[in-house]
C-alpha cells in the first residue's frame, strides 16, 4: 500500500496498538512523530523504529490539554515536514467500574483522554490539512463504541463519542480532501490495563472486564483468541493509503466476530 503523502503523527505511539501503528506507518516509508504521556514508551518506540531503519521523533504530550496537543502537532511538523497522517491511539480504561461506583475524577480522566483528546488531535491536524487539500485521520474506537458491553460508563460513553465524531467529521470535511475513519478493535493483547493504571494513579480503580480474563475472551469471540495489535495496525495502514481515498466516515471493526453474534 501506497502511504498518502506527508509525514504522520500518533498519539498513545509508545505502547499497544498506537506503537504497533507507528511502526507499521515508518516501514511504509512514513516519518512519525511519536506523541505519549509517558516518555520511556515513546522513546521505546523510536529507538525501535530506527533500528529497522526508519524515521521517527518522540514527542511528550498530554492529549487532554490543548496546549499541549497544539505544541505536539507544531514541534512534529517542524522535525517531519507537512503533516499527512493522524492516528488518534492515546487512551485508557475505567476498569469497567458501573457507575454508582465510578469517580468523578475517573470519568473525567477517561472522557478527556479518550474522546476530547481525540477532538483536540482533529481539529489541530484539520488546521494541517485542510490548507493543502488532502490528509487521513484515523482514530481508535472500541467495539465499546458499539455496544454496552465493552467497558464501564466512562469508557463506552468515550468510545460511542469517538465513533460519533469520525462520523461527523467526515461528513464535514469530505469534500475538502481529508477523509476521517475510525477503528473498533476487540480484544487485543496489549499492556492497557497497566498504563491505564498507571496514569489514573491513585483515582485507578481496578481493572476488571472482559479483557483481562482470557477464558472470557474466548467466550465473547467467535474466532476464539485476541486479536494482534499487527492486525489492527495493517488496517489502520489502509485507511491512512491513497487505496482509502473513498473511505471515510466507516467504523472498522476489528473484533473476531464480538460485535457479530
Amino acid at each position: 500500500m501506497t502511504l498518502v503523502a506527508g509525514s504522520a503523527l500518533v498519539t498513545g505511539g509508545g505502547s499497544g496498538i498506537g506503537r504497533a501503528i507507528a511502526e507499521a506507518l515508518a516501514a511504509g516509508g512514513a516519518a512519525v512523530a511519536v506523541v505519549d504521556l509517558l516518555p520511556e514508551g515513546g522513546k521505546e518506540t523510536v529507538a525501535r523504529i530506527a533500528a529497522s531503519s526508519g524515521h521517527a521523533t518522540f514527542v511528550q504530550a498530554d492529549v487532554g490539554r490543548w496546549d499541549d496537543v497544539d505544541r505536539a502537532v507544531a514541534t512534529a511538523g517542524r522535525a517531519l515536514g507537512p503533516l499527512g497522517i493522524l492516528v488518534n491511539a492515546a487512551g485508557i480504561l475505567d476498569g469497567y467500574a458501573p457507575a454508582d461506583e465510578l469517580t468523578p475524577a475517573v470519568w473525567e480522566r477517561v472522557i478527556g483522554i479518550n474522546l476530547t483528546g481525540t477532538f483536540f488531535g482533529c481539529r489541530r491536524a484539520l488546521a494541517e490539512m485542510l490548507p493543502r487539500g488532502a490528509g487521513r485521520i484515523v482514530n481508535i474506537a472500541s467495539v465499546a463504541g458499539l455496544v454496552g458491553s465493552g467497558g464501564g460508563p466512562a469508557y463506552t460513553a468515550s468510545k460511542h463519542g469517538v465513533v460519533g465524531l469520525t462520523r461527523q467529521l467526515a461528513v464535514t470535511y469530505a469534500a475538502r480532501g481529508v477523509t476521517v475513519n475510525a477503528i473498533c478493535p476487540g480484544a487485543i493483547a496489549t499492556e492497557l490495563r497497566a498504563h491505564s493504571t498507571r496514569i489514573l494513579g491513585a483515582d485507578a480503580p481496578e481493572m476488571r472486564g472482559v479483557g483481562g480474563d482470557d477464558a472470557a475472551v474466548r467466550a465473547i469471540t467467535p474466532a476464539g483468541r485476541r486479536g494482534t495489535v499487527e492486525e489492527v495496525a495493517q488496517a489502520a495502514c489502509y485507511l491512512a493509503s491513497e487505496a482509502a481515498a473513498y473511505v471515510t466516515g466507516h467504523a472498522l471493526v476489528i473484533d473476531g466476530g464480538w460485535t457479530a453474534r
